[in-house]
C-alpha cells in the first residue's frame, strides 16, 4: 500500500498546484533561514564582544556559518513541513480532484492549518533536541545516527501526513500506525537526500492522500 501511494504520488509533483505549493514552501523557508542565519551572526557577536574574544568579522562569519549548518540539518524538515502545512490545500485538492473525484472533502480552515504546523514544528524541533546527545553520540557506530534519525522522523513525519488530510474525511478509518510509520520513512528517506529533499513536502502532502483515499473503493 505505501509503496504504490508512493508511486502515485510522482507525477503529482509536476502538477500546477504542486509546483506553486513547492514554489511558496521553498520561499518561505528560504526567508525563515535567512531571519535565522541574522539572529545567530547577532548572537555570535555579542558573545565575542562579552568574552573580549579576538578574530572579528571572519571568526564571527565562520562560527555562524557552522551553527547554521547544524540547524539547518536539524531544522530543514521542521521548517519545510510546518510551512507546507499552512498551504498544503493546493496539492491536496489537486490530486483529490485528479485521482479521487467521487470523494467530497470536509474544508479545512486557516485557523487549523496554523495549528496544524505548529504542532507539526513544535514536535520536530522538540523531539529532534531530546535526541540529540543521542545523535552526538552515535556517530562513532557511523550508522547510529542516521538510523535513529530516520526512526524518530519516520514516525513524527507519518503523524504529520496522517494529520494533514484525515480530517478532510473524517468518516474515513484513519491510517493505520504501522502504515503512518512505512508513509513517514519514505518521506524521511526523501528529507536526507540533497536536491530530492526539496520536493520531499509536496511528494509526502500527495502520498498521504493515496495512503487515505486509495483504501476507498470506487463507487
Amino acid at each position: 500500500m505505501v509503496l504504490n501511494a508512493a508511486l502515485r504520488s510522482i507525477p503529482s509533483i509536476f502538477q500546477g498546484a504542486a509546483l506553486r505549493l513547492l514554489g511558496k514552501t521553498l520561499l518561505l523557508t528560504l526567508l525563515l533561514f535567512v531571519a535565522l542565519a541574522a539572529g545567530l551572526w547577532a548572537a555570535v557577536h555579542e558573545l565575542r564582544l562579552w568574552f573580549g574574544w579576538g578574530g572579528g568579522g571572519a571568526a564571527e562569519a565562520t562560527a555562524t556559518a557552522v551553527a547554521l549548518v547544524a540547524a539547518g540539518w536539524l531544522l530543514f524538515r521542521a521548517t519545510a513541513m510546518a510551512v507546507m502545512s499552512l498551504f498544503a490545500d493546493d496539492i491536496v485538492e489537486a490530486v483529490e480532484r485528479a485521482d479521487y473525484p467521487h470523494v467530497t472533502p470536509r474544508p479545512v480552515g486557516w485557523a487549523a492549518s496554523i495549528r496544524l504546523a505548529l504542532r507539526s514544528a513544535g514536535r520536530a524541533i522538540g523531539w529532534n533536541l531530546i535526541a540529540l546527545p543521542a545523535y552526538i553520540l552515535l556517530l562513532v557506530t557511523g550508522v547510529g545516527t542516521v538510523g535513529l534519525f530516520l526512526g524518530l522522523n519516520a514516525y513524527l513525519l507519518g503523524r504529520d501526513m496522517a494529520e494533514l488530510v484525515e480530517p478532510r474525511h473524517p468518516a474515513l478509518p484513519p491510517i493505520g500506525r504501522g502504515s503512518r510509520w512505512l508513509m513517514g520513512l519514505v518521506s524521511a528517506l526523501l528529507f536526507l537526500v540533497p536536491v530530492l529533499n526539496l520536493l520531499a513536502p509536496v511528494f509526502s502532502a500527495a502520498m498521504a492522500v493515496h495512503m487515505l483515499l486509495g483504501r476507498k473503493t470506487r463507487p
